[in-house]
């Protein structure tokens, strides 16, 4: 073995991101697996090997002893003496092993092994260097897709897979397409690590309004909530720090570019951002928004509440499918029952009601004033077309 050798293993170091120091140190234990197993078995082996030059050198270790009970791992102290005036009972003595008699099978061993040791060494690299980053979104390349559906893409140092529960419903995967993903789990198991990603995440979603919305990346937007349908449609709480900042009008921004902007990189999903509120009672009438709603009757110790909507904005409150409600729900955190009702118990509903009984009468009093009107107009007309009809309207007039 020479220098070449040690050249070769720092290539492979730097082409597999595996410590130098480490991979030689793994090959160092190859070696002596393979000479305990089929050169010297049963004897205590120990391997060094020369970082700059590549020689080996592999000793055989003896305990020294009065009397020996396993010829492979102890010597007499009597015989050590012969060897090393200055030994005692208890020392250990170190004795070279021809490296000549290291057989063909010996060499597949250690192949196999540092083989295996690379791949361990690749899978703590991987680990290592995604194991803190759990929760963060990379851009990623699709590599491959298998038949069930499941996308593994690459991360750069490592693979990582998306199930079909975490795509985004109808999105297509092209082997090299590039996309934004959510990395939700990183475990290290018996076969290596395993790195789940998300395009179905919510936290995707607040992550791409923090890139695209200052307000929200300089915290003077905070987002409070987001309940998250992928694909289909999301609803987002949000509430502002500064008194002079619409939270809702930041988040959409002009002529709703910045949501946009958004909704962009997630197959244009449909994202309603509403406003957050103390009150669980209007944060709730808020998260049901479009549809307008009466009274809510909150249960705060069992997180439910009872809402009274019209008739006329149930099928609104519900939503395609029941999703307007569903979202709320996950939104605010509360289960939702929707209770229809023609009664009206929402002061702002009572009050809407209330100006539309106004307009039938307030119609009336015009079509009366109207026909009043029109009336004196003609007695107007009328006298205007005879002789006296300048000294009629008058008389008419203080009549009425």
């Amino acid at each position: 073995m020479n220098k070449e050798f040690i050249d070769a293993l720092n290539q492979l170091a730097n082409e597999r991101n595996i410590d130098k120091e480490q991979l030689l140190a793994d090959f160092e234990d190859s070696l002596r697996q393979a000479y305990e197993s089929k050169v010297e078995p049963g004897k205590q082996i120990e391997v060094e090997v020369n970082p700059d030059t590549g020689e080996i050198e592999v000793l055989v270790i003896k305990r020294v002893v009065e009397q020996v009970e396993d010829p492979n791992l102890d010597i007499a102290l009597e015989e050590a003496l012969k060897l090393d005036p200055d030994v005692e009972v208890g020392m250990e003595m170190v004795f070279p092993v021809d490296s000549e008699r290291f057989t063909r099978i010996a060499v597949q061993t250690t192949k196999q092994v540092i083989t295996q040791k690379i791949r361990e060494a690749e899978r703590n690299t991987v680990y290592n260097e995604y194991k803190d980053r759990a929760g963060d979104v990379i851009t990623a390349v699709v590599s491959r897709q298998d038949n069930k559906r499941n996308v593994f893409v690459d991360l750069g140092r490592g693979e990582a897979i998306m199930p079909p529960k975490e795509q985004i419903p109808g999105e297509r995967y092209m082997v090299g397409m590039r996309l934004k993903v959510y990395l939700a789990k990183v475990e290290l198991g018996s076969r290596g690590p395993s790195i789940l990603v998300s395009r179905a995440a919510p936290e995707l979603l607040q992550y791409l309004m923090r890139q695209e919305i200052p307000e929200v990346a300089d915290d003077t937007v905070e987002i409070k909530a987001i309940a998250r349908e992928a694909g289909q449609r999301s609803k987002v709480a949000v509430t502002s720090r500064n008194s002079n900042v619409d939270p809702i009008g930041a988040c959409i921004g002009h002529r709703g570019s910045r949501i946009q902007a958004v909704t962009g990189e997630l197959q244009r999903e449909r994202v309603d951002i509403i406003m957050w509120d103390p009150s669980p009672r209007e944060f709730i009438r808020n998260a049901l928004s479009p549809a307008k709603v009466g009274n809510i009757e909150v249960d705060s110790d069992n997180h439910k509440v009872r809402v009274m909507v019209g008739n006329d904005q149930l099928s609104l409150a519900i939503g395609k499918g029941g999703q307007n409600v569903r979202l709320a729900a996950k939104l605010t955190g509360y289960t939702i029952d929707l209770v229809a009702s023609e009664t009206i118990s929402d002061l702002d509903a009572a009050l809407q009601a209330a100006a539309g009984r106004q307009e039938p009468s307030v119609a009336a009093s015009s079509s009366k004033r109207a026909a009043f009107e029109a009336l004196f107009a003609g007695a107007t007309v009328f006298r205007a077309e005879g002789e006296n009809a300048t000294s009629a309207s008058p008389e008419v007039t203080e009549k009425e």
